[in-house]
């Protein structure tokens, strides 16, 4: 379950770094300075937090190293790889899933800006 949250909150910070980044990509060197100014502080506090996300995630890889070496006492070899294999493909799939879903935000949105532009 811890698993499953730090990987989500750092697919949710790296987004909304990338957006704010791309925001301030995308200002025209006649901006006001108030925007450019909340805009790198966003990203300023974005990296921040990013870092503690990390930080995290390695704090729950230790974790799941001990849970490991816990289990691997206790499982014959055939399950242990099983249960190996599907700690390594939850992350996998997490980030595909919000990959995905990233995805369809985006094809939704081009629709609907198409629809308009109709």
């Amino acid at each position: 379950g811890d698993l499953d949250k730090v990987v989500n909150l750092l697919l949710s910070l790296s987004g909304r770094l990338a957006r704010v980044e791309t925001a301030l990509g995308s200002l025209g060197p006649h901006a006001p300075a108030e925007d450019k100014m909340a805009l790198r502080e966003k990203q300023r506090l974005l990296v921040a937090q990013l870092e503690d996300a990390k930080e995290l995630k390695e704090h729950v890889g230790r974790r799941e190293e001990a849970v490991g070496a816990m289990v691997a006492r206790y499982l014959p070899a055939e399950h242990l790889q099983d249960y190996q294999h599907f700690v390594k493909m939850k992350s996998a799939l997490i980030t595909e899933q919000r990959e995905l879903e990233e995805k369809i935000k985006l094809g939704q949105e081009q629709l609907r800006c198409l629809r308009e532009s109709l």
